[in-house]
Protein backbone atom coordinates (compact mmCIF):
# COMPACT_ATOMS: atom_id res chain seq x y z
CA UNK A 1 0.00 0.00 0.00
CA UNK A 2 1.15 3.59 -0.61
CA UNK A 3 0.15 6.58 0.66
CA UNK A 4 -1.17 9.42 -1.34
CA UNK A 5 0.66 11.53 -1.52
CA UNK A 6 3.87 9.62 -2.47
CA UNK A 7 2.03 8.24 -4.92
CA UNK A 8 0.51 11.84 -6.71
CA UNK A 9 4.58 12.43 -6.60
CA UNK A 10 5.57 9.30 -8.20
CA UNK A 11 2.60 10.09 -10.66
CA UNK A 12 4.78 13.53 -11.25
CA UNK A 13 7.71 11.82 -11.54
CA UNK A 14 6.35 9.51 -14.27
CA UNK A 15 5.33 12.93 -16.20
CA UNK A 16 9.21 13.69 -16.50
CA UNK A 17 8.04 16.68 -13.86
CA UNK A 18 11.78 18.86 -12.92
CA UNK A 19 10.13 21.60 -10.68
CA UNK A 20 7.05 22.24 -8.81
CA UNK A 21 6.79 26.19 -8.62
CA UNK A 22 4.56 27.31 -5.73
CA UNK A 23 3.48 28.53 -2.10
CA UNK A 24 2.49 25.33 0.11
CA UNK A 25 -0.02 25.92 2.55
CA UNK A 26 -1.22 22.94 5.60
CA UNK A 27 -3.65 22.08 3.14
CA UNK A 28 -0.54 20.58 1.15
CA UNK A 29 1.55 19.45 3.98
CA UNK A 30 1.69 15.82 3.18
CA UNK A 31 2.51 16.56 -0.63
CA UNK A 32 5.19 18.50 0.50
CA UNK A 33 6.45 16.00 2.79
CA UNK A 34 5.90 13.54 -0.29
CA UNK A 35 7.83 15.88 -2.24
CA UNK A 36 11.08 16.34 0.06
CA UNK A 37 11.70 13.22 -0.33
CA UNK A 38 11.72 12.98 -4.21
CA UNK A 39 15.32 12.65 -5.68
CA UNK A 40 14.09 14.21 -9.47
CA UNK A 41 11.51 17.05 -8.61
CA UNK A 42 13.11 20.40 -7.00
CA UNK A 43 10.22 22.29 -4.95
CA UNK A 44 10.53 26.24 -6.37
CA UNK A 45 9.58 28.42 -3.26
CA UNK A 46 8.09 31.53 -4.50
CA UNK A 47 6.53 34.66 -2.66
CA UNK A 48 3.74 34.92 -4.08
CA UNK A 49 1.44 32.02 -6.24
CA UNK A 50 0.57 34.19 -9.50
CA UNK A 51 4.74 34.72 -9.62
CA UNK A 52 4.72 30.71 -9.13
CA UNK A 53 2.30 30.21 -12.22
CA UNK A 54 3.89 32.50 -14.20
CA UNK A 55 7.21 30.32 -13.81
CA UNK A 56 5.13 27.58 -14.34
CA UNK A 57 3.92 28.46 -17.90
CA UNK A 58 6.67 29.62 -18.88
CA UNK A 59 8.53 26.24 -18.30
CA UNK A 60 6.00 24.93 -20.55
CA UNK A 61 6.49 27.43 -23.02
CA UNK A 62 10.07 27.05 -23.53
CA UNK A 63 9.74 23.23 -23.35
CA UNK A 64 6.52 22.48 -24.29
CA UNK A 65 5.94 20.17 -21.07
CA UNK A 66 3.57 20.60 -18.61
CA UNK A 67 4.62 23.24 -15.98
CA UNK A 68 3.48 22.38 -12.42
CA UNK A 69 2.61 25.07 -9.64
CA UNK A 70 1.36 24.51 -5.88
CA UNK A 71 -0.77 26.31 -3.72
CA UNK A 72 -3.51 25.60 -0.78
CA UNK A 73 -6.88 26.15 -1.07
CA UNK A 74 -8.98 29.76 -0.98
CA UNK A 75 -6.72 32.43 -1.09
CA UNK A 76 -4.14 30.73 -2.49
CA UNK A 77 -6.15 28.83 -5.36
CA UNK A 78 -7.75 32.39 -6.01
CA UNK A 79 -4.38 33.88 -6.77
CA UNK A 80 -3.47 31.55 -9.02
CA UNK A 81 -6.65 32.70 -11.28
CA UNK A 82 -4.29 35.15 -13.05
CA UNK A 83 -1.69 32.89 -13.92
CA UNK A 84 -4.06 30.22 -15.15
CA UNK A 85 -5.98 32.56 -17.62
CA UNK A 86 -2.16 33.73 -19.01
CA UNK A 87 -1.50 30.49 -19.79
CA UNK A 88 -4.73 28.82 -21.27
CA UNK A 89 -4.42 31.86 -23.30
CA UNK A 90 -1.06 31.76 -24.29
CA UNK A 91 -1.08 27.99 -25.13
CA UNK A 92 1.26 27.02 -22.54
CA UNK A 93 0.92 23.48 -20.83
CA UNK A 94 0.36 24.31 -16.67
CA UNK A 95 -1.07 21.73 -13.84
CA UNK A 96 -1.66 23.97 -10.70
CA UNK A 97 -2.29 21.51 -7.68
CA UNK A 98 -4.32 22.93 -5.05
CA UNK A 99 -5.15 21.79 -1.23
CA UNK A 100 -8.26 21.61 -0.14
CA UNK A 101 -10.09 20.83 3.78
CA UNK A 102 -10.53 16.97 4.46
CA UNK A 103 -13.90 16.37 2.25
CA UNK A 104 -14.81 13.31 4.24
CA UNK A 105 -15.12 15.15 7.80
CA UNK A 106 -14.10 18.44 8.32
CA UNK A 107 -14.57 20.09 11.47
CA UNK A 108 -13.92 23.34 10.30
CA UNK A 109 -17.60 24.57 8.65
CA UNK A 110 -17.06 26.50 5.72
CA UNK A 111 -13.61 28.61 7.10
CA UNK A 112 -11.37 28.99 3.89
CA UNK A 113 -13.52 26.94 1.80
CA UNK A 114 -14.48 27.68 -1.85
CA UNK A 115 -15.92 26.02 -5.02
CA UNK A 116 -12.56 26.05 -6.06
CA UNK A 117 -13.00 23.67 -9.11
CA UNK A 118 -16.14 25.29 -10.38
CA UNK A 119 -13.53 28.99 -10.22
CA UNK A 120 -11.47 26.83 -12.18
CA UNK A 121 -14.13 25.46 -15.08
CA UNK A 122 -13.89 28.62 -17.33
CA UNK A 123 -10.05 29.31 -17.31
CA UNK A 124 -8.88 25.77 -17.64
CA UNK A 125 -9.19 22.95 -20.06
CA UNK A 126 -10.37 20.49 -17.11
CA UNK A 127 -10.22 20.73 -13.58
CA UNK A 128 -11.09 17.53 -10.88
CA UNK A 129 -11.08 17.28 -7.16
CA UNK A 130 -9.48 14.06 -6.29
CA UNK A 131 -11.86 12.19 -4.03
CA UNK A 132 -9.94 9.22 -3.71
CA UNK A 133 -6.50 7.98 -3.54
CA UNK A 134 -7.22 5.37 -6.37
CA UNK A 135 -8.11 7.40 -9.24
CA UNK A 136 -4.77 9.83 -8.69
CA UNK A 137 -3.14 7.53 -11.51
CA UNK A 138 -5.90 8.10 -13.93
CA UNK A 139 -6.38 11.74 -13.30
CA UNK A 140 -2.95 12.92 -13.56
CA UNK A 141 -2.60 11.30 -16.52
CA UNK A 142 -5.23 12.89 -17.91
CA UNK A 143 -4.38 16.37 -16.65
CA UNK A 144 -1.08 15.84 -18.41
CA UNK A 145 -2.35 14.97 -21.62
CA UNK A 146 -5.06 17.63 -21.68
CA UNK A 147 -2.80 20.36 -20.83
CA UNK A 148 -0.11 19.41 -23.53
CA UNK A 149 -2.56 18.39 -26.19
CA UNK A 150 -2.73 21.59 -29.19
CA UNK A 151 -3.66 23.77 -27.97
CA UNK A 152 -1.58 23.51 -24.80
CA UNK A 153 -3.28 24.92 -21.91
CA UNK A 154 -4.17 25.10 -17.79
CA UNK A 155 -5.14 21.81 -15.74
CA UNK A 156 -6.36 22.02 -12.46
CA UNK A 157 -6.49 19.38 -9.58
CA UNK A 158 -7.75 19.69 -6.34
CA UNK A 159 -5.60 17.54 -3.71
CA UNK A 160 -8.12 17.05 0.02
CA UNK A 161 -5.48 16.83 3.15
CA UNK A 162 -7.69 13.21 4.05
CA UNK A 163 -7.52 11.90 0.21
CA UNK A 164 -3.76 12.69 0.43
CA UNK A 165 -3.38 11.04 3.84
CA UNK A 166 -5.33 7.66 2.19
CA UNK A 167 -3.24 4.67 1.07
CA UNK A 168 -3.83 2.72 -1.79
CA UNK A 169 -2.40 0.08 -4.04
CA UNK A 170 -3.01 2.11 -7.35
CA UNK A 171 0.42 2.78 -9.51
CA UNK A 172 1.48 5.39 -11.63
CA UNK A 173 0.54 5.56 -15.61
CA UNK A 174 3.04 5.55 -18.15
CA UNK A 175 2.83 8.56 -20.91
CA UNK A 176 1.19 6.78 -23.91
CA UNK A 177 3.17 7.21 -27.56
CA UNK A 178 0.75 10.04 -29.19
CA UNK A 179 1.05 11.64 -32.58
CA UNK A 180 -0.80 14.54 -33.70
CA UNK A 181 -2.92 13.74 -36.82
CA UNK A 182 -1.79 14.70 -40.24
CA UNK A 183 -2.94 17.14 -42.97
CA UNK A 184 -5.67 15.59 -45.37
CA UNK A 185 -3.62 15.06 -48.95
CA UNK A 186 -5.97 16.87 -50.64
CA UNK A 187 -6.36 20.08 -48.84
CA UNK A 188 -2.62 20.43 -48.72
CA UNK A 189 -3.04 19.94 -52.63
CA UNK A 190 -5.79 22.81 -52.66
CA UNK A 191 -3.52 25.21 -50.54
CA UNK A 192 -0.84 24.41 -53.24
CA UNK A 193 -2.54 24.89 -56.24
CA UNK A 194 -4.48 27.92 -55.14
CA UNK A 195 -0.72 29.51 -53.91
CA UNK A 196 0.73 28.12 -57.19
CA UNK A 197 -2.22 30.29 -59.02
CA UNK A 198 -1.98 33.55 -57.02
CA UNK A 199 -0.41 37.35 -57.89
CA UNK A 200 1.30 38.27 -54.68
CA UNK A 201 0.79 35.58 -52.10
CA UNK A 202 2.21 36.25 -48.29
CA UNK A 203 2.57 34.29 -45.07
CA UNK A 204 1.19 35.05 -41.92
CA UNK A 205 2.80 33.51 -38.85
CA UNK A 206 1.09 33.67 -35.51
CA UNK A 207 0.98 31.50 -32.36
CA UNK A 208 -0.11 28.46 -33.26
CA UNK A 209 3.15 28.31 -35.57
CA UNK A 210 5.54 28.39 -32.15
CA UNK A 211 6.05 25.67 -31.59
CA UNK A 212 9.37 23.47 -31.90
CA UNK A 213 10.09 22.09 -35.46
CA UNK A 214 7.35 24.65 -37.24
CA UNK A 215 10.37 27.07 -37.74
CA UNK A 216 12.66 25.05 -39.32
CA UNK A 217 9.42 23.98 -41.93
CA UNK A 218 8.76 27.61 -42.67
CA UNK A 219 11.82 28.19 -43.17
CA UNK A 220 12.17 25.84 -45.62
CA UNK A 221 8.93 27.33 -47.47
CA UNK A 222 10.20 30.85 -47.23
CA UNK A 223 13.89 29.99 -49.18
CA UNK A 224 12.00 27.47 -51.40
CA UNK A 225 9.49 29.39 -52.52
CA UNK A 226 10.87 33.38 -51.69
CA UNK A 227 7.17 34.32 -50.37
CA UNK A 228 7.20 37.11 -47.94
CA UNK A 229 5.89 36.58 -43.97
CA UNK A 230 4.79 38.56 -41.24
CA UNK A 231 4.12 37.24 -37.79
CA UNK A 232 1.80 38.46 -35.30
CA UNK A 233 3.44 39.35 -31.41
CA UNK A 234 2.98 35.65 -30.80
CA UNK A 235 4.59 34.41 -33.76
CA UNK A 236 7.97 36.60 -33.24
CA UNK A 237 11.16 34.50 -33.91
CA UNK A 238 9.38 31.62 -35.55
CA UNK A 239 11.68 32.43 -38.44
CA UNK A 240 14.71 35.03 -37.93
CA UNK A 241 13.30 38.37 -38.35
CA UNK A 242 16.78 39.23 -39.94
CA UNK A 243 15.74 37.58 -43.21
CA UNK A 244 15.07 39.79 -46.24
CA UNK A 245 11.59 38.20 -46.48
CA UNK A 246 10.26 39.77 -43.12
CA UNK A 247 8.43 42.24 -43.92
CA UNK A 248 7.19 43.18 -40.23
CA UNK A 249 5.42 42.36 -37.02
CA UNK A 250 1.46 43.25 -36.44
CA UNK A 251 1.96 45.39 -33.26
CA UNK A 252 -0.22 48.23 -34.14
CA UNK A 253 -3.71 47.33 -34.60
CA UNK A 254 -4.15 48.66 -38.10
CA UNK A 255 -2.69 51.88 -40.43
CA UNK A 256 0.85 50.16 -40.17
CA UNK A 257 3.33 49.15 -42.91
CA UNK A 258 2.81 45.94 -41.80
CA UNK A 259 -0.57 46.33 -43.02
CA UNK A 260 -0.42 47.73 -46.02
CA UNK A 261 2.24 44.92 -46.83
CA UNK A 262 -0.66 42.17 -46.48
CA UNK A 263 -2.58 44.53 -48.04
CA UNK A 264 -0.36 44.28 -50.82
CA UNK A 265 -1.23 40.09 -51.44
CA UNK A 266 -3.95 38.15 -53.21
CA UNK A 267 -3.76 34.69 -51.43
CA UNK A 268 -2.70 35.20 -46.90
CA UNK A 269 -1.52 31.70 -45.91
CA UNK A 270 -2.60 32.03 -42.45
CA UNK A 271 -0.17 29.95 -40.44
CA UNK A 272 -1.18 29.08 -37.10
CA UNK A 273 -4.13 31.63 -36.46
CA UNK A 274 -5.27 31.87 -32.59
CA UNK A 275 -8.60 34.28 -32.05
CA UNK A 276 -6.60 35.13 -28.82
CA UNK A 277 -4.64 37.85 -30.65
CA UNK A 278 -6.15 41.03 -32.09
CA UNK A 279 -6.82 39.75 -36.13
CA UNK A 280 -3.33 41.11 -38.06
CA UNK A 281 -5.59 41.52 -41.21
CA UNK A 282 -9.44 42.13 -41.80
CA UNK A 283 -11.27 39.56 -44.26
CA UNK A 284 -13.75 40.95 -46.66
CA UNK A 285 -16.04 39.50 -49.64
CA UNK A 286 -14.08 39.97 -52.87
CA UNK A 287 -10.49 40.54 -51.03
CA UNK A 288 -7.78 38.43 -50.46
CA UNK A 289 -8.57 34.64 -50.16
CA UNK A 290 -7.18 33.11 -47.06
CA UNK A 291 -5.37 29.42 -46.96
CA UNK A 292 -5.89 28.31 -42.83
CA UNK A 293 -3.35 26.25 -41.97
CA UNK A 294 -3.47 25.03 -38.19
CA UNK A 295 -3.99 21.97 -35.68
CA UNK A 296 -7.48 23.14 -35.48
CA UNK A 297 -10.10 24.27 -37.61
CA UNK A 298 -10.80 28.53 -37.91
CA UNK A 299 -13.50 30.05 -35.86
CA UNK A 300 -15.27 31.92 -38.39
CA UNK A 301 -16.72 35.54 -37.55
CA UNK A 302 -17.75 38.34 -40.03
CA UNK A 303 -13.62 39.13 -40.43
CA UNK A 304 -12.65 35.57 -40.66
CA UNK A 305 -14.15 33.16 -42.83
CA UNK A 306 -10.66 31.43 -44.73
CA UNK A 307 -11.50 29.51 -48.26
CA UNK A 308 -9.23 26.64 -47.51
CA UNK A 309 -8.33 25.20 -44.38
CA UNK A 310 -5.26 23.02 -43.91
CA UNK A 311 -5.90 21.12 -40.35
CA UNK A 312 -3.61 19.08 -38.63
CA UNK A 313 0.35 19.24 -37.44
CA UNK A 314 1.20 22.21 -38.39
CA UNK A 315 4.99 21.42 -39.09
CA UNK A 316 3.98 18.26 -41.42
CA UNK A 317 1.42 20.73 -43.00
CA UNK A 318 3.89 23.39 -44.27
CA UNK A 319 6.46 20.31 -45.11
CA UNK A 320 3.69 18.90 -47.31
CA UNK A 321 3.19 22.34 -49.04
CA UNK A 322 7.33 22.75 -49.58
CA UNK A 323 7.26 18.96 -51.54
CA UNK A 324 4.47 19.79 -53.63
CA UNK A 325 4.63 23.39 -54.43
CA UNK A 326 6.39 25.06 -58.16
CA UNK A 327 7.36 28.57 -57.10
CA UNK A 328 5.65 30.76 -59.87
CA UNK A 329 7.31 33.17 -62.28
CA UNK A 330 4.16 35.21 -61.74
CA UNK A 331 4.56 36.35 -58.26
CA UNK A 332 4.94 39.93 -57.98
CA UNK A 333 6.45 40.74 -53.72
CA UNK A 334 7.84 44.59 -54.71
CA UNK A 335 4.79 46.48 -53.09
CA UNK A 336 5.39 44.18 -49.90
CA UNK A 337 9.16 44.43 -49.85
CA UNK A 338 8.43 48.78 -50.64
CA UNK A 339 6.26 49.06 -47.40
CA UNK A 340 9.13 47.00 -45.06
CA UNK A 341 11.72 49.25 -46.67
CA UNK A 342 9.51 52.02 -45.84
CA UNK A 343 9.34 51.16 -42.17
CA UNK A 344 13.08 50.24 -41.61
CA UNK A 345 14.02 53.77 -42.88
CA UNK A 346 11.37 55.31 -40.87
CA UNK A 347 12.64 53.25 -37.57
CA UNK A 348 16.29 54.36 -38.97
CA UNK A 349 14.90 58.20 -38.22
CA UNK A 350 14.00 57.61 -35.04
CA UNK A 351 16.74 54.92 -33.31
CA UNK A 352 19.69 57.18 -33.28
CA UNK A 353 18.04 60.11 -30.80
CA UNK A 354 20.00 59.57 -27.96
CA UNK A 355 17.95 62.23 -25.31
CA UNK A 356 17.59 61.60 -21.92
CA UNK A 357 15.06 60.24 -20.35
CA UNK A 358 15.32 57.48 -23.31
CA UNK A 359 13.57 57.50 -26.32
CA UNK A 360 11.77 54.03 -27.04
CA UNK A 361 13.53 53.37 -30.33
CA UNK A 362 17.04 53.96 -29.22
CA UNK A 363 15.72 51.53 -26.20
CA UNK A 364 14.86 48.80 -28.46
CA UNK A 365 17.72 49.39 -30.54
CA UNK A 366 20.45 49.80 -27.87
CA UNK A 367 18.88 46.48 -26.26
CA UNK A 368 18.75 44.77 -29.26
CA UNK A 369 22.87 45.44 -29.86
CA UNK A 370 23.37 44.06 -26.29
CA UNK A 371 21.40 40.83 -26.68
CA UNK A 372 23.32 38.08 -28.72
CA UNK A 373 20.85 35.59 -31.00
CA UNK A 374 19.88 33.53 -28.55
CA UNK A 375 19.11 36.24 -25.95
CA UNK A 376 15.84 35.91 -24.16
CA UNK A 377 13.93 38.85 -23.97
CA UNK A 378 11.04 38.32 -21.41
CA UNK A 379 8.38 41.86 -21.81
CA UNK A 380 5.88 42.60 -19.39
CA UNK A 381 2.98 44.40 -20.31
CA UNK A 382 3.09 48.29 -21.05
CA UNK A 383 3.30 50.66 -24.10
CA UNK A 384 7.09 49.19 -24.33
CA UNK A 385 5.69 46.24 -25.97
CA UNK A 386 4.51 47.56 -28.83
CA UNK A 387 7.77 48.70 -29.51
CA UNK A 388 10.17 46.08 -29.12
CA UNK A 389 7.11 44.03 -30.75
CA UNK A 390 7.68 46.07 -34.13
CA UNK A 391 11.43 46.86 -33.67
CA UNK A 392 13.03 44.67 -32.06
CA UNK A 393 14.12 41.75 -34.26
CA UNK A 394 14.00 38.15 -32.85
CA UNK A 395 16.45 36.09 -34.33
CA UNK A 396 15.18 32.64 -33.25
CA UNK A 397 12.20 31.39 -31.48
CA UNK A 398 10.74 31.70 -27.90
CA UNK A 399 13.19 34.47 -27.51
CA UNK A 400 11.13 37.70 -27.20
CA UNK A 401 8.27 36.11 -24.75
CA UNK A 402 5.59 39.03 -24.64
CA UNK A 403 1.88 38.11 -23.78
CA UNK A 404 -0.79 39.59 -26.46
CA UNK A 405 -2.96 37.27 -25.16
CA UNK A 406 -4.15 37.72 -21.65
CA UNK A 407 -1.53 41.01 -21.94
CA UNK A 408 -1.11 40.63 -17.80
CA UNK A 409 0.84 43.08 -15.59
CA UNK A 410 3.20 41.19 -13.51
CA UNK A 411 4.58 38.18 -15.75
CA UNK A 412 8.06 39.86 -16.96
CA UNK A 413 10.05 39.18 -13.94
CA UNK A 414 8.85 35.64 -13.52
CA UNK A 415 8.85 34.47 -16.87
CA UNK A 416 12.47 35.96 -16.77
CA UNK A 417 13.79 33.88 -14.37
CA UNK A 418 11.89 30.53 -15.72
CA UNK A 419 13.79 31.08 -18.42
CA UNK A 420 17.27 31.43 -16.92
CA UNK A 421 16.55 28.00 -15.50
CA UNK A 422 15.39 26.80 -18.57
CA UNK A 423 18.30 27.96 -20.35
CA UNK A 424 21.22 29.22 -17.49
CA UNK A 425 24.04 29.31 -20.20
CA UNK A 426 21.95 32.12 -22.14
CA UNK A 427 21.74 35.65 -21.24
CA UNK A 428 18.30 36.98 -19.84
CA UNK A 429 16.67 39.91 -19.52
CA UNK A 430 13.02 41.00 -17.83
CA UNK A 431 11.85 44.26 -19.30
CA UNK A 432 9.32 45.46 -17.36
CA UNK A 433 7.15 48.70 -16.78
CA UNK A 434 7.74 50.48 -13.10
CA UNK A 435 3.87 49.39 -12.97
CA UNK A 436 4.04 45.80 -14.01
CA UNK A 437 7.32 45.24 -12.62
CA UNK A 438 5.82 46.58 -8.73
CA UNK A 439 3.00 43.76 -9.21
CA UNK A 440 5.54 40.67 -8.71
CA UNK A 441 8.53 42.43 -7.45
CA UNK A 442 8.66 40.39 -4.42
CA UNK A 443 10.08 37.56 -6.67
CA UNK A 444 13.65 39.26 -6.45
CA UNK A 445 14.33 37.38 -3.15
CA UNK A 446 13.59 34.30 -5.10
CA UNK A 447 15.62 34.64 -8.13
CA UNK A 448 18.94 36.18 -5.46
CA UNK A 449 18.09 32.76 -3.72
CA UNK A 450 18.08 30.83 -6.52
CA UNK A 451 21.26 32.22 -7.96
CA UNK A 452 19.64 33.09 -11.18
CA UNK A 453 21.69 35.33 -14.15
CA UNK A 454 19.17 37.51 -15.06
CA UNK A 455 18.86 41.33 -15.69
CA UNK A 456 15.52 43.42 -14.92
CA UNK A 457 15.25 46.52 -17.05
CA UNK A 458 13.02 48.92 -15.49
CA UNK A 459 11.74 51.55 -18.02
CA UNK A 460 10.48 54.01 -15.24
CA UNK A 461 7.98 56.62 -16.43
CA UNK A 462 6.28 56.89 -12.74
CA UNK A 463 3.19 56.02 -14.73
CA UNK A 464 0.67 53.51 -15.88
CA UNK A 465 2.04 54.71 -18.99
CA UNK A 466 0.14 52.30 -21.93
CA UNK A 467 -3.08 53.25 -20.51
CA UNK A 468 -2.42 56.82 -20.96
CA UNK A 469 -1.00 57.07 -24.08
CA UNK A 470 -4.39 55.36 -24.84
CA UNK A 471 -6.16 58.13 -23.00
CA UNK A 472 -4.19 60.58 -25.16
CA UNK A 473 -5.49 59.12 -28.11
CA UNK A 474 -8.87 59.14 -26.89
CA UNK A 475 -8.24 63.00 -26.33
CA UNK A 476 -9.12 62.73 -22.55
CA UNK A 477 -7.20 65.01 -20.53
CA UNK A 478 -3.85 63.12 -18.68
CA UNK A 479 -5.40 62.68 -15.19
CA UNK A 480 -5.61 59.49 -12.81
CA UNK A 481 -2.73 57.46 -14.12
CA UNK A 482 0.34 58.70 -12.20
CA UNK A 483 2.11 57.64 -9.12
CA UNK A 484 5.95 57.64 -7.25
CA UNK A 485 8.11 54.86 -7.09
CA UNK A 486 10.59 53.54 -4.41
CA UNK A 487 14.30 54.17 -5.01
CA UNK A 488 14.86 50.81 -6.84
CA UNK A 489 18.53 50.83 -7.00
CA UNK A 490 18.03 50.75 -3.37
CA UNK A 491 15.26 48.24 -3.61
CA UNK A 492 17.05 46.07 -5.47
CA UNK A 493 19.74 45.75 -2.67
CA UNK A 494 17.69 45.40 -0.27
CA UNK A 495 16.97 41.50 -1.98
CA UNK A 496 20.71 41.23 -2.30
CA UNK A 497 20.65 42.14 -5.97
CA UNK A 498 22.77 44.79 -7.41
CA UNK A 499 21.30 47.69 -8.76
CA UNK A 500 22.33 50.38 -11.38
CA UNK A 501 20.46 53.51 -13.05
CA UNK A 502 20.79 54.76 -15.93
CA UNK A 503 21.68 58.55 -15.78
CA UNK A 504 22.19 59.25 -19.62
CA UNK A 505 21.61 57.76 -22.80
CA UNK A 506 25.23 56.90 -23.59
CA UNK A 507 26.00 55.07 -20.50
CA UNK A 508 23.42 52.43 -21.49
CA UNK A 509 25.08 50.25 -23.69
CA UNK A 510 27.81 49.81 -21.27
CA UNK A 511 25.84 49.14 -18.66
CA UNK A 512 23.87 46.54 -20.32
CA UNK A 513 26.79 44.53 -21.58
CA UNK A 514 27.80 44.51 -17.88
CA UNK A 515 24.96 43.35 -16.36
CA UNK A 516 24.42 40.66 -19.24
CA UNK A 517 28.11 39.56 -18.39
CA UNK A 518 28.37 39.10 -14.95
CA UNK A 519 26.91 36.97 -12.80
CA UNK A 520 23.86 37.35 -10.18
CA UNK A 521 20.54 39.41 -10.61
CA UNK A 522 20.79 42.85 -11.83
CA UNK A 523 17.99 45.38 -11.55
CA UNK A 524 18.49 49.01 -14.36
CA UNK A 525 16.11 51.97 -13.23
CA UNK A 526 16.01 53.53 -16.62
CA UNK A 527 13.99 56.82 -16.80
CA UNK A 528 11.88 56.92 -20.63
CA UNK A 529 10.07 59.30 -22.51
CA UNK A 530 6.66 58.64 -23.61
CA UNK A 531 5.69 62.16 -25.03
CA UNK A 532 6.06 60.64 -28.41
CA UNK A 533 4.41 57.61 -28.00
CA UNK A 534 0.92 58.91 -29.41
CA UNK A 535 2.02 61.56 -32.53
CA UNK A 536 4.17 58.58 -33.55
CA UNK A 537 2.26 55.61 -33.12
CA UNK A 538 -0.98 57.31 -33.44
CA UNK A 539 -0.44 59.78 -36.19
CA UNK A 540 2.67 59.63 -38.02
CA UNK A 541 2.92 56.15 -38.71
CA UNK A 542 -0.58 55.98 -39.83
CA UNK A 543 0.32 59.36 -42.05
CA UNK A 544 3.45 57.88 -43.53
CA UNK A 545 2.48 54.30 -44.38
CA UNK A 546 -0.77 55.38 -45.79
CA UNK A 547 1.03 57.94 -48.02
CA UNK A 548 2.96 55.01 -49.88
Amino acid sequence: MTKASDLFIQCLEEEGVEYIFGVPGEENLDMLDSLSRSKQIKLILTRHEQGAGFMAATYGRHTGKTGVCMATLGPGATNFVTAAAYAQLGGMPILMVTGQKPIKKSKQGRFQILDVVDMMRPITKYTHQLASADNIPSRVREAFRLAEEEKPGATHLEFPEDVADEHTESTPIKPSLHRRPLAEAKAVRAAVKKLEDAKSPILVIGAGANRKVTGRMLLKLVEKTGIPFVTTQLGKGVIDETHPRFVGCAALSAGDYVHRAIEAADVIVNVGHDVIEKPPFFMKRGGAEVIHISARSAEVDPVYFPQIEVIGDIGNAVWQIVEDIVPSGRWQFDDMLRFRKAEVEHTASLDGDARFPIFPPHLVRTVREAMPADGIICLDNGVYKIWFARNYAARQQNTVLLDNALATMGAGLPSAMASAMVYPDRKVMAICGDGGFMMNSQEMETAVRLGLDITVLILNDNSYGMIRWKQANMGFKDWGLTYGNPDFVKYAESYGAKGHRVTSAEMLPGLLRDCLDTPGVHLIDCPVDYSENDKILNQDIKQLSKAL
